[in-house]
């Protein structure tokens, strides 16, 4: 995928103001489902069980797809976690302020997810003396850092790579203990010089697929910098 088709995803969405735009909205579901969890993790942090996150979250997309909310995106705040967060905000204040409450999403399959996972995910960040929109903000950062991570993967194994990228995938980023050189060359059979090379590369590559990633949710390509900036402002955090 190249970046100019990349960037066209959030944009396509955008554009599709009557609700009528087939391909927009097969965009829109395939954004969501890939970005679900940063969501679940911010009901989940304002309180909610893991039955009620998972209804209100199947809720709020039910809504969001089924409804015509694309009319009131604005462009200029063309971030597609900044429209989620936005739009869930007002889901949520509407269902508090709704009688019979409970089972928002019941019986909705709107999207499928896989909140097993959503919930290990959401456990295994830290909450204390955090914030919902700092959990979401991390959760989201973590979600493009793994998404860009997984391209990486998938284009190492087509190239016949996949080992070598197992073994190097840990200099990608400092949340993963990382081994001296010799012994990564040792194993990968390599040249302590050739292992650094490789590494050089696989984070320049690695650059590459995390811009890639982002430019699918933002409206227009100079937003990339900024964003990226803010993830890993995110990651660090």
């Amino acid at each position: 995928m190249t970046a100019q088709v990349a960037t066209t995803q959030w944009s396509q969405v955008l554009a599709a103001r009557d609700g009528s735009d087939t391909e927009a909205r097969r965009a829109l579901e395939g954004l969501c489902q890939t970005y679900w969890q940063p969501l679940y993790a911010y009901i989940r942090h304002q309180g909610a069980d893991v039955e009620e996150a998972r209804d209100l979250t199947q809720g709020y997309f039910a809504e969001l797809l089924e409804k015509n909310i694309l009319a009131d995106v604005d462009p200029s705040k063309g971030r597609f976690r900044a429209y989620l967060l936005a739009t869930l905000r007002n889901y949520l204040s509407h269902e508090r302020a709704r009688a019979g409450r409970l089972k928002r999403g019941g019986g909705t399959s709107t999207l499928s997810l896989d909140v097993e996972a959503g919930e290990e995910r959401y456990s295994v960040h830290p909450v204390e003396e955090t914030t919902p929109e700092d959990v979401f903000e991390h959760r989201w950062a973590v979600t493009v850092l793994g998404r860009a991570m997984a391209r990486l993967e998938e284009e190492s194994r087509g190239l016949g790579s996949e080992n070598q990228y197992l073994h190097l995938k840990p200099y990608l980023t400092s949340g993963e203990p990382q081994l001296p050189y010799r012994e990564v060359a040792a194993t990968l059979g390599m040249s302590e010089g050739a292992v650094k090379v490789a590494i050089h590369r696989l984070r320049k590559r690695f650059g590459q697929a995390l811009r890639l990633e982002i430019a699918q949710t933002v409206a227009e390509p100079e937003l990339v910098d900024n964003e990226l900036r803010h993830l890993l402002g995110n990651i660090r955090g």
